[in-house]
């Protein structure tokens, strides 16, 4: 949806006001953008990975001619979630990611430039995660035999690893 507002697309457009406000963007604007992404050449030809979407019953069901191979579900309790965005901050001038407690930035003249983005306050990412909470059963019905459930509480490295070692099976099984 990012993309589509740097792109200065209708639906980016629309899209950012919503993300502006902490809220989800209505499912007509995000199916339709999704469907369009999923339809170009290089999806169909070399595959694709959605993060965090679909989000509700609707937007999976408008999904579904395009089925996943692997629906890969991070568990990661809410308090670690919430710390792990709070303490996210962007370099404005690089682009990089940091967090203040798991990857601070290297020298004092970074530190003093980064910036919070205005969604990853305790109180909306409480406000999203009691969305997800109302829809995510829902969601994962479409996808029960598909599902891969990953410890999202450990290590990135860990995380990755469980995460490698699904796809290199689902690799091998379609061989």
């Amino acid at each position: 949806m990012r993309a589509h507002y740097q792109e200065g697309t209708e639906n980016g457009r629309r899209a950012k006001e919503y993300m502006d406000k902490g809220q989800l963007v209505p499912n007509e604007i995000v199916v339709t953008i999704v469907k369009e992404r999923l339809m170009r050449p290089d999806s169909q030809e070399k595959g694709w990975l959605l993060d965090g979407y679909p989000r509700s019953l609707s937007q999976a069901v408008a999904l579904k001619e395009f089925q996943p191979d692997l629906f890969i579900l991070l568990e990661v309790p809410e308090e670690i979630l919430v710390e792990r965005v709070v303490g996210r901050r962007l370099d404005p001038v690089t682009g990089r990611i940091y967090h203040l407690k798991y990857s601070p930035p290297e020298t004092d003249e970074i530190a003093a430039r980064l910036t919070q983005r205005f969604d990853d306050t305790e109180e909306k990412v409480k406000l999203r995660l009691h969305t997800h909470h109302q829809n995510v059963e829902s969601v994962l019905s479409m996808y029960k035999d598909t599902i891969f459930q990953v410890d999202g509480s450990v290590s990135k490295e860990e995380v990755f690893a469980q995460i490698d070692g699904a796809l290199a099976q689902l690799l091998e099984a379609k061989e």
